[in-house]
């Protein structure tokens, strides 16, 4: 009596039966991307209005030590002549003033505030100021 063995592939039919998705797992999925993206979201567009802020102030900054430096190299030949300006424009939005201690004495200080005017009235306020740069100047001769 011989016996015949047959051989069945089980795994034929398991890798059939998990070809797809369930629509419980593509919804449960959704929600999980969805629940991840909402802070993703909110921190990129946090790091976009940071960004915008650095980049105000730092042209402040250059604007402003511009200034000052054109300031210390006009008072070698005209220390006497006044180097005060009130809400000048620089590059479209951006306001300087220049502020002397005047010139009787032979030291002098000089202050520079620059910042960008936020509500457009070409009047540089206390809360639109980013920088302030103050420096003495001396009688060279």
């Amino acid at each position: 009596m011989r016996r015949e063995l047959t051989i069945v592939n089980h795994k034929s039919e398991i890798v059939n039966r998990y070809k797809g998705l369930t629509l419980t797992e593509v919804v449960v999925a959704s929600a999980l991307l969805l629940i991840a993206m909402v802070p993703i979201l909110k921190a990129l567009t946090s790091a976009q209005v940071s960004a915008a802020i650095i980049e105000q102030k730092t042209r402040s900054l250059m604007l402003a030590q511009a200034k000052l430096e054109n300031i210390k190299a006009r008072s070698i030949y005209s220390y006497n002549s006044s180097f005060v300006e009130t809400n000048t424009s620089f590059e479209g939005s951006y306001l300087c003033t220049v502020t002397d201690s005047g010139s009787a004495s032979d030291l002098r200080q000089i202050t520079v505030e620059v910042g960008y005017d936020l509500d457009g009235s070409s009047t540089l306020e206390a809360q639109e100021v980013d920088v302030t740069l103050s420096t003495r100047l001396a009688r060279r001769w």
